[in-house]
């Protein structure tokens, strides 16, 4: 029944004007967030350690409608035409990185966390360089159409999460071609390692700082803020500190580079996501930090 109905939501919702998907998504976020005490614990928890303290209802409440927003965004922006969809990036604040790193002869590692809309960085970078965009198949195989249907516009193409895939973006980083994935992303047994993300151990994936150890790229960090009713501002940015040493201690700084963005908008981060699980069959964290 799934595999019916969620292809025909899709659908359905794409044709909404994104002003309605944010209202109705901001609805359905704070009824999720009312109707599941877990789903309040886990949010709360995992907020609390980028806040240093609670986080207050009014807090909470916001999370859950960026939550919500982030969801019935997705429609719009992979069913929508290009054209439309690039109109509501509203403002585009450091691109010129991008396009130094291009100068220079350096392919862009772009690495944008579950942060407002996490897709609309690979669209609007597909319209101006050719990427190679790291994914899962989803749960529901009746999704995968919409999916690659939305990722693979302009200039940009997929590579599968395994090693085919991997070798893959590595050809692809050495001819130029630059590659986008979500650095947060809770990684499989044997493919993260333990490192500390808001004072508490969190099993990080190693293939984004491998990919920084190809000759001639450049890690560069996106996020499309969501202007709620309006679209999104597209900000880039460099590490603050440069990607370099053992592989490791590379993860460490991507992890710190990932919560610093984070902290400039708590709202609009997906705390609801189990980021701090164990893989099956992986060993446990090591202790946490001392705070």
């Amino acid at each position: 029944m799934l595999n019916l109905v969620i292809p025909f939501l899709f659908r359905l919702f794409s044709h909404f004007p994104l002003p309605l998907l944010h209202w109705l998504g901001g609805i359905g976020g704070l009824l999720v967030h009312a109707c599941s005490a877990r789903h309040r614990q886990r949010v709360s928890e995992n907020m609390a350690r980028c806040l240093g303290r609670t986080p207050t209802s009014q807090e909470l409440y916001a999370n859950a409608r960026e939550t919500g927003r982030m969801i019935l965004e997705l429609p719009f922006v992979w069913l929508r035409p290009s054209a439309e969809i690039q109109a509501h990036i509203l403002e585009v604040h450091g691109w010129e990185l991008a396009e130094a790193a291009r100068r220079e002869g350096k392919t862009v590692i772009a690495l944008t966390p579950h942060l407002g809309c996490f897709e609309i960085a690979s669209q609007y970078i597909g319209e101006h360089m050719p990427m190679t965009v790291l994914y899962r198949s989803p749960k529901q195989a009746s999704v995968e159409p919409i999916l690659r249907a939305g990722r693979t516009r302009g200039q940009l193409s997929l590579a599968t999460a395994d090693l085919a895939g991997v070798r893959n973006i590595i050809r692809g980083l050495r001819q130029g071609i630059a590659t986008g994935l979500l650095p947060d992303q809770a990684p499989g047994k044997g493919e993260g390692v333990w490192v500390p993300f808001f004072g508490k151990q969190a099993y990080t994936m190693t293939l984004a700082a491998r990919l920084s150890e190809v000759k001639n790229t450049q890690v560069l960090l996106f996020w499309g803020e969501r202007v709620a009713g309006e679209g999104w501002r597209l900000h880039v940015f460099s590490p603050s500190v440069p990607v370099e040493g053992p592989l490791e201690e590379r993860v460490k700084i991507l992890s710190g580079e990932v919560e610093t963005l984070v902290r400039r908008c708590p709202s609009q981060y997906l705390w609801a996501y189990n980021r701090y699980k164990v893989p099956a069959g992986a060993n446990p964290p090591p202790s946490d930090p001392a705070p």
